[in-house]
């Protein structure tokens, strides 16, 4: 009696199968844009430049004050000079920490807590090793010169 040996599985058909199963779970994995994401714009992509914290050195806090949003409120953009696009909004009285100047102080980036929550949570207040980009856990964005009075 002759046997047969038994059929060679390939695994690149199995492995093709897996791959096209797992890339729509990919999508779907990841987190979902933040609340203050810029309603839907035409034009060019918006420019958005994250805010940097500890521009000052290592000695200071990471952003240098806390200051109060002038009455009216204020927007705030993606970018520097973005302003096709509303960020957020911020309320008279409110307090935002600046962290960066831009433009010969024609904008600020400032980090904010969202409302109802600790600004303490936003962890400026402290030093950073190097500058860098903030990364929360607070909202950030860029606010136009003079919309704030400096040092709250």
């Amino acid at each position: 009696m002759q046997t047969n040996p038994p059929p060679r599985f390939s695994s690149r058909p199995f492995r093709a199968l897996i791959a096209a199963l797992a890339l729509p779970l990919a999508a779907c994995s990841q987190p979902a844009p933040p609340a203050e994401n810029a309603p839907v714009v035409s034009g060019e992509p918006l420019a958005t430049r994250a805010v940097m914290v500890g521009t000052e050195g290592p000695s200071l806090p990471a952003c240098s004050s806390i200051s109060r949003v002038k009455p009216g409120g204020t927007d705030v953009f993606w970018a520097p000079g973005e302003t096709r696009a509303v960020k957020a909004k911020l309320a008279g009285g409110a307090n935002v920490s600046l962290c960066e100047a831009a433009e010969n102080d024609a904008w600020f980036g400032v980090v904010f807590a969202a409302p109802g929550t600790d600004p303490d949570m936003c962890g400026v207040g402290k030093s950073v090793r190097n500058a860098r980009e903030y990364q929360g856990p607070c909202r950030w964005g860029w606010i136009k010169g003079g919309t704030v009075q400096l040092g709250g």
